[in-house]
This record gives C-alpha cells, sequence and structure tokens, in this order.
C-alpha cells in the first residue's frame, strides 16, 4: 500500500512475481456534509478518473496480443470514455471549465496509476476492476452531498461500465492455473490500500494536516462507508473467484 503517492516499498519474494513497484454498487449514498469536497473537486476528480481508466484500458489493449480481448478492452474503454465525456458535459452545463477543474488530480492520479499498474496484461485487467469498482461506489456515496448536481452524477457513475468480457478473461485465466490465482489475489488486496488513499484524499477534514487525515469524529462518519465500500470489494473479489 503506497503511504500516498511518493513513498516505496519492495514487494515479497517469491517465484512468480508482482511487478515491483514503488511504495510510493451496493454502496449505499450517504450526505457527508462537512466532510464532502466541494462540488468543483467532486466533478473534476470523478472526471479524470475516468479517463484515467480510458488510458490504462487503451495501454492494456496495446499489450494484448489476442485480438478477441483487444475487441473486448475496447469495450470496456467505450464506457469509461463515456461516463468521462458526461461528467465533462455535466461541468460545462454548470458553466465551469472541465480542464481547470480536472487539472489539480492530473499528477497525484497520474502516480496512481503507475502505482497500481501491472507488469502483466491481466494484473492491470484486474486494477481497472478493483480501482473502478471502489472508486465509483465511492464517489457514488458522495453524490447525495450535491443536490440535482450529485443525481445527475450518480445516474453518470451507475451506467454500465462493460467491465463483464474483462471479468470474462481474468476467470478464464485463472482457471487453469492456481499460482495465477493466488498472484492475482495477493494483487488485489495490495489495491485496496492504495485505492482507500484517493477516495480518503478526496475529503476534507478542518483538523487534517495531511490529505486523508481526518480527526477521531471524522472517521466515526465516514467508518460505515468505508465498511460497505470493502464489503462490495470482497464480493466483486469473490465473483472472479479471487480471495479478498
Amino acid at each position: 500500500m503506497v503511504r500516498w503517492f511518493w513513498q516505496r516499498r519492495r514487494p515479497p519474494g517469491r517465484i512468480l512475481r508482482l511487478r515491483s513497484r514503488d511504495e510510493a454498487s451496493d454502496v449505499r449514498r450517504v450526505d457527508f456534509q462537512q466532510l464532502a469536497p466541494d462540488v468543483a473537486t467532486y466533478l473534476g476528480q470523478a472526471a479524470y478518473l475516468q479517463l484515467g481508466y480510458v488510458e490504462t484500458l487503451s495501454s492494456v489493449i496495446e499489450r494484448s496480443p489476442e485480438l478477441a480481448h483487444k475487441e473486448s478492452l475496447s469495450r470496456a474503454a467505450g464506457a469509461a470514455l463515456f461516463k468521462h465525456q458526461a461528467l465533462v458535459a455535466l461541468i460545462r452545463d454548470r458553466g465551469e471549465d472541465p480542464l481547470e477543474l480536472m487539472l489539480p488530480f492530473r499528477e497525484p492520479l497520474d502516480a496512481f496509476r503507475r502505482a497500481t499498474h501491472g507488469i502483466r496484461p491481466l494484473e492491470t485487467m484486474l486494477t481497472v476492476h478493483v480501482t473502478a469498482g471502489l472508486l465509483d461506489d465511492f464517489y457514488l456515496s458522495l453524490s447525495g452531498s450535491y443536490g440535482d448536481t450529485g443525481r445527475r452524477a450518480a445516474a453518470i457513475l451507475r451506467a454500465d461500465a462493460d467491465r463483464s468480457p474483462l471479468v470474462g478473461i481474468i476467470t478464464d485465466a485463472i482457471a487453469a492455473d492456481d499460482e495465477l490465482r493466488s498472484l492475482l489475489s495477493m494483487w488485489g488486496r495490495r489495491l485496496v490500500g492504495d485505492t482507500l488513499l484517493v477516495a480518503r484524499g478526496a475529503l476534507r477534514s478542518g483538523a487534517a494536516e495531511r490529505p486523508g487525515a481526518l480527526d477521531r469524529d471524522d472517521e466515526k462518519q465516514v467508518e460505515p462507508v468505508f465498511t460497505q465500500l470493502l464489503g462490495a470489494h470482497s464480493r466483486r473479489m469473490t465473483g472472479i473467484g479471487l480471495d479478498a
């Protein structure tokens, strides 16, 4: 798990290794009130996250030798692009500049994508499935704080992500390879901590001195939501035959 985006650690040694990397929905909507970021921050980060999924999936398409896999992955990339464009349109409808709202998140979210990019295409496919699932759920849970804008954003995030073919590629691969199943399970567990740091970093707290730092009262308020996020993640992993 990365401390934020810049601290690094060494992976555990094993025969089939995860990429050495820098240590660097079922969730109900709730009203975070004072902890929710302002609506511009919410929309800017959500829009850039979707664009990041497009970039990540495009890189996997380029590396995949199977034409059938390329076609399946292109559908997931297209769904993420649709969500990105819809969020950008929502930002413009509010009279704001999408580029200005997304720009503050370019550096940290690009670092997050690099930190969670696997050495194997299957690892990166799982990255998209896990991180997009967790963060889409998180942004849905925040949407109740923004009135009509939040309702429109929630409708966009609930649109079909078209990741079932991607999941099919993963399940087919692990069906005949227990070592790969173990590797991907470990990779999935690693992704959770990094992804929750992104979610926590989106929240604001007057007592916090760094992104994601919450005081005791804040922690009590967000704990039920993060418990739900982790529960949904566990079901997502179990659904594809991996241990959470």
